[in-house]
C-alpha cells in the first residue's frame, strides 16, 4: 500500500520514550493550573460575600503555550515526533491513566482551590467584623477624647472668663483709685500755693517784725510736707499707670487666649459631633502627615496656667497698690492736716501777740501822749517863770542903779544895798535854775516826742503784721481743703 506524504513508522514498532514528566510540556492544562491565580492584584470585589460568578470571572484565564522544555533540548532530530499535518493513522499523546490521573489532580487542586477559598472567605468576614468593630471603637475613643479635650477646653475658658472678670473689676478699681489719688495730688496745690503766698505776705512784715518766729518756721514745714507728700503721690501715681499696663497686658494676653479657646472649642465640638452620616465630611489626602501642632496637652494646659497665674500675680500687685495708694491717702491728709492745724495754732498764737504788742504800744503812746502834754505844760510854766522873774530883776537892778547915784558918804553899802545885791543874784541864780530846768523840759520833750514817733512806728509796724497774719493769712487759710477732697474725693 502506497501512502501519500511522508512515510511514517507505527508507534508500537518503536521503543517508547520515558516521559520526563508526569505530564508533556506541550499539554496546555499544566500551564493552565499551575498559573491558576491572575498575575495582577486582587480588586475590591473578592472582599465581598462569596459569588460564583465572581471566582469564574477571576479563575478564567485563556491557556497560553507552556515555556520550551530544557528536556527537549537533548532530543536530537530523530528522537523528537514528527509534526505531521495530514495524519492518516490513529496518534495519541496521553494513556488512560495519564489522563484519570490528571482528572483526579484537577479534582485535588480544585478542592484545594475551594477550601482555600473557603477559608479565605471565613478569614475576610471575621477580619471586616474585626476591623469594623475595631473602625468602631477607635472612633469612639476619638469621639470620646474629642469629648473630654471639649470640657477640657469648656473648663479652662471658665477659668478665663472669671480670671477675665476678676481682672476687669481690678482694672476699674485700680482705675478709680488712680483717679483719686489724680484729684487729691491736685488738691495739695491749693495748700501748697496758700502756704508760699503767706511766707511771700510774712516777707511784706516791716522792721523787727521780720522776725523768723515760730509761724515762719511752720509755714516752711508745711510747704516741705505738701512738697513731700506730692512727691510720694506721684511716685504711687507713676506705679499704678505701670500697673494698669502691666494689668491690661495680662488682660489681653487672657482674652486672646480665651479668644483662641473659643474657636478651639468650636471646632473640636463640630469635630465631636460629626457622625458617619453627617453632612460635610469628605476625603483629605495627606492630611494625617502634617503635623501643624505646636504644643502638647501639658504644654497647653501650662499655657493657660501661666498666663492666669500671671494674672492672679498682676491682680495681687494692683490689690496691694490700691490699698497702698489708701494708706498713703489718709497718711498724706492727716500729715497735711496737723500740719496746718499747727500752722494756724501759730498763726493764732502770733497774732495774739502781735495784737497785744499793739495794745501795749498803744497805752505807752497815750501814756506818751499825755507825758508830752505835760511837759510842754511845764515848758510853758517854766518859760512864764523865767519871764515872772524879769520884774523882779528889773526892781532890784533899778533900785541899785538908783542907790549908785547917791552922794558921797551917802554911798553905803548898807544892809539894803547887801540885800539888794543878794536880790539881784537869788533872781539871777533862779533865772539860771529856770533856764536849766527849761532846757532839761525841753530834752525831755524832745526825748518824749522821739520815743511817740518811734511807738507810733512800732504800732504801724504791728498793725501792718497783724493785717498780714489775721486778714490776708488766715483769710486764705480758711479755704484748706476738707479731709475728704485731700483722700480725693470730689
Amino acid at each position: 500500500m502506497e501512502l501519500v506524504g511522508s512515510t511514517l513508522t507505527a508507534t508500537y514498532a518503536h521503543p517508547r520514550p520515558t516521559p520526563t514528566n508526569f505530564l508533556p510540556a506541550i499539554s496546555t492544562m499544566a500551564s493552565s493550573y499551575k498559573n491558576r491565580f491572575p498575575h495582577y492584584s486582587l480588586t475590591h470585589s473578592l472582599s465581598l460575600p462569596w459569588r460564583p460568578s465572581t471566582y469564574y470571572k477571576v479563575a478564567a484565564i485563556t491557556p497560553t503555550l507552556a515555556p520550551f522544555s530544557k528536556s527537549s533540548q537533548g532530543l536530537t532530530q530523530s528522537k523528537m515526533l514528527p509534526f505531521v499535518s495530514n495524519r492518516t493513522a490513529l496518534f495519541t499523546r496521553y494513556t488512560p491513566d495519564d489522563w484519570y490521573r490528571s482528572n483526579l489532580t484537577n479534582y485535588k487542586e480544585s478542592e484545594t482551590s475551594r477550601h482555600s477559598a473557603e477559608r479565605l472567605r471565613v478569614d475576610t468576614s471575621r477580619m471586616i467584623q474585626d476591623k469594623n468593630q475595631q473602625t468602631r471603637k477607635t472612633q469612639t475613643d476619638t469621639t470620646k477624647n474629642l469629648g473630654e479635650r471639649v470640657n477640657d477646653i469648656a473648663f479652662w475658658k471658665s477659668e478665663l472668663n472669671h480670671e477675665i472678670d476678676e481682672m476687669i473689676g481690678e482694672t476699674n478699681a485700680l482705675t478709680d483709685m488712680k483717679k483719686r489719688l489724680e484729684r487729691a495730688l491736685a488738691e495739695t496745690e491749693g495748700p501748697l500755693q496758700v502756704a508760699q503766698e503767706c511766707l511771700l505776705h510774712r516777707e511784706k512784715r516791716m522792721g523787727i517784725d521780720l522776725v523768723h518766729d515760730d509761724v515762719e518756721k511752720q509755714l516752711l514745714t508745711e510747704v516741705d510736707v505738701i512738697k513731700s507728700c506730692q512727691e510720694r503721690m506721684k511716685r504711687h501715681l507713676d506705679k499704678a499707670i505701670a500697673q494698669l499696663a502691666s494689668d491690661r497686658a495680662a488682660q489681653h494676653e487672657l482674652e486672646k487666649d480665651l479668644s483662641d479657646k473659643q474657636t478651639a472649642h468650636r471646632i473640636d465640638d463640630k469635630c465631636h459631633h460629626l457622625r458617619n452620616t453627617s453632612d460635610g465630611i469628605s476625603y483629605y489626602r495627606g492630611v494625617e502627615r502634617v503635623d501643624a501642632t505646636i504644643s502638647v496637652p501639658e504644654s497647653w494646659a501650662k499655657f493657660t496656667d501661666d498666663n492666669i497665674l500671671r494674672s492672679q500675680s498682676e491682680r495681687a500687685a494692683s490689690s496691694k497698690l490700691r490699698d497702698d495708694i489708701e494708706n498713703l491717702l489718709v497718711v498724706t491728709a492727716n500729715e497735711m492736716w496737723n500740719q496746718f492745724n499747727r500752722g494756724n495754732v501759730a498763726f493764732t498764737n502770733r497774732i495774739s501777740e502781735t495784737a497785744d504788742a499793739k495794745n501795749k504800744i498803744q497805752t505807752h503812746l497815750a501814756k506818751t501822749l499825755q507825758e508830752i502834754f505835760q511837759t510842754e505844760m511845764t515848758i510853758a510854766a517854766i518859760r512864764k517863770a523865767i519871764r515872772d522873774k524879769g520884774p523882779p530883776l528889773k526892781v532890784a537892778h533899778t533900785r541899785l542903779d538908783e542907790r549908785t547915784r547917791r552922794p558921797n558918804m551917802e554911798l553905803c553899802r548898807d544892809s539894803p544895798q547887801l540885800r539888794l545885791v543878794n536880790e539881784v543874784h537869788e533872781i539871777d541864780d533862779t533865772i539860771q535854775s529856770l533856764q536849766q530846768r527849761l532846757r532839761d523840759a525841753e530834752d525831755t520833750l524832745q526825748m518824749l516826742v522821739h520815743t511817740k514817733s518811734n511807738l507810733e512806728h512800732d504800732l504801724a509796724v504791728k498793725a501792718n503784721s497783724l493785717f498780714i497774719d489775721q486778714e490776708k493769712c488766715m483769710g486764705m487759710r480758711k479755704t484748706f481743703p476738707n479731709t475728704l477732697r485731700l483722700v480725693g474725693y470730689a
